[in-house]
């Protein structure tokens, strides 16, 4: 079957999202363009680590450049956007592995977010076996897994990253003294013996 791929060549709105209280979200990506929205989910985790990694790919981007490219060294306030997910969210897949690059010649990034896939672990499988299969998932281009593939300008995609780590940080406070998240009714605190602390 051959792959599918939802393609956004320079979408008008991409955003990281989440669905949910705080300690129940669940967290999204977001490409809109021409009347048609695609949403995959993905760990609160995947979402940080991207925008560190855009960020980090940006700033590489203008050094190397020697601050000729056309990426801004902060999100553009024009581009802010905090309104909510579009809806109905209807997740295509959940993400399993991502990647970034950078167009030079299109100044653009190229951002790929590819499906989770299950190995079947029921056989035994030798860790070079597990290591070849999976290597056979990321090269396999006409039958692997749903992909999303959207690409951004410079602008774009640091509105994206300062956009995702707001999201990120909007969830529940961490505790002062473990720093696991607080729960509205507290939690238990491994710093305080197991006595719960209150919220």
């Amino acid at each position: 079957m051959p792959r599918q791929v939802f393609f956004f060549e320079q979408p008008d709105r991409f955003v990281a999202g989440t669905v949910g209280q705080p300690g129940q979200r669940v967290f999204f990506l977001q490409a809109t363009a021409s009347g048609r929205t695609t949403s995959v989910a993905l760990e609160k985790t995947q979402v940080e680590a991207l925008a560190e990694r855009i960020d980090e790919l940006l700033d590489e981007v203008v050094r190397r450049s020697g601050g000729n490219a056309s990426v801004p060294a902060v999100a553009p306030s024009e581009l802010s956007d905090s309104a909510p997910l579009d809806t109905p969210v209807e997740e295509e897949f959940r993400v399993g592995t991502m990647a970034l690059a950078w167009d030079t010649a299109a100044e653009r990034m190229i951002l790929e977010a590819q499906a989770l896939v299950e190995l079947d672990v029921e056989q035994d499988l030798s860790a070079a076996d597990m290591e070849a299969a999976e290597e056979m998932l990321l090269q396999d281009e006409e039958n692997g897994p749903p992909m999303l593939r959207v690409r951004l300008t410079g602008a774009q995609a640091r509105s994206f990253a300062k956009r995702a780590m707001e999201v990120v940080s909007a969830g529940r406070p961490p505790c002062p003294l473990c720093s696991l998240p607080l729960d509205p009714e507290g939690h238990v605190c491994p710093r305080q013996n197991g006595y719960r602390r209150a919220g």
